[in-house]
């Protein structure tokens, strides 16, 4: 006869035996914790896309493209009114004409918006385009984290009056907490520099010569 697990778990309990003596419970391996990034800017961006909540009195929904630098976290934004190939294909050619440095890699999830058109539109530029697995968007860290980042820091302190429903006027706003983000604002991820610091320091390692 089965015995349902959570029938042993709550006997254990009543009997003092749901935890393992010290001696036998897990120790810590007091290896470091090392932060994952890639070494040069361009090596690879992560692409994403929120969702942002419906503005009252409008009638449209909008949602905002990410770019995010493995690197250096140097961000472009945009924010579109539909989310489909068309709309990630305009955004990603903004991103390669904006950024300082050529793009090697994209990495994005399997969302509709990055399928075929997508794919073979980065491959015929010489962009090589990967898929994080489906469910795993831990693997795109970097700009989940900095999604959260923009709705603390950026929009619930933005005042929607008068721009939500003009697509220009409401990418004006995006476009200077992007300024502000990449330029302006410290990260804790960077030791404290801002991403347009940590890609000037880059550009520095990168030019010194090795001793001979």
């Amino acid at each position: 006869m089965d015995v349902a697990r959570s029938t042993v778990h709550r006997i254990l309990i009543r009997y003092g035996m749901n935890r393992l003596p010290a001696n036998l419970r897990r120790k810590p391996t007091g290896r470091p914790w090392h932060r994952y990034e890639k070494p040069q800017p361009g090596y690879r961006l992560q692409i994403d896309v929120k969702f942002l909540e419906r503005i009252a009195g409008s009638r449209k929904r909008l949602y905002q493209f990410t770019a995010i630098d493995d690197c250096t976290r140097i961000r472009v934004l945009k924010i579109y009114d539909v989310c489909n190939q068309k709309s990630a294909i305009s955004f990603v050619d903004e991103v390669i004409r904006r950024l300082p440095f050529r793009v090697l890699v994209i990495q994005t999830d399997n969302g509709a918006e990055f399928q075929s058109n997508f794919h073979w539109h980065l491959e015929g530029q010489d962009i090589r385009h990967v898929y994080i697995r489906p469910k795993t968007p831990r693997l795109n860290g970097k700009v989940e984290r900095s999604h959260r980042v923009d709705e603390q820091e950026f929009y619930q302190l933005l005042d929607k009056n008068g721009i939500a429903e003009d697509i220009h006027l409401f990418n004006d706003k995006p476009r200077e907490w992007e300024d502000y983000y990449n330029c302006h604002r410290p990260h804790g991820a960077l030791d404290g520099q801002t991403p347009y610091e940590r890609l000037l320091a880059r550009k520095a390692s990168a030019s010194v010569s090795p001793k001979s």
